[in-house]
């Protein structure tokens, strides 16, 4: 993925700030759903406390499926979960996207996530 983003003579990172930064994104109306990669060990704590930024200042989310197991590969075997952003913004939550497609928003509660089939 692209993470940073070049305007003329300048270049930032386009998200996953460690440090308080205004991107000036602003707001968009997200796809129906969008994507999150992670692995199998955290998601009991994901349907215990939805999904939370950690470390970053925004959760991280993908436009498909299979740039979320990418990321997810990135900790072991990925586990993708769906994510119904479109009921997210209905209820007044608020997606930015960045110049490399990454959805951005505060969190996640677990209402809103599809978690896959047991295997």
């Amino acid at each position: 993925k692209r993470r940073f983003a070049v305007d003329g003579t300048r270049i930032r990172a386009s998200q996953g700030h460690s440090i308080d930064v205004d991107l000036g994104l602003p707001s968009a109306a997200p796809p129906p759903y969008l994507y999150h990669g992670t692995v199998a060990r955290h998601l009991e704590a994901i349907r215990a406390e939805g999904l939370r930024p950690m470390n970053r200042h925004d959760v991280h989310l993908s436009p498909d499926r299979a740039t979320a197991a990418r990321v997810g590969a990135r900790r072991g075997r990925p586990v993708v979960l769906s994510v119904d952003a479109a009921a997210m913004h209905r209820d007044g939550l608020v997606f930015r996207v960045s110049a490399n497609e990454v959805w951005l928003t505060k969190a996640v509660p677990s209402r809103y996530l599809r978690f896959p089939a047991p295997h």
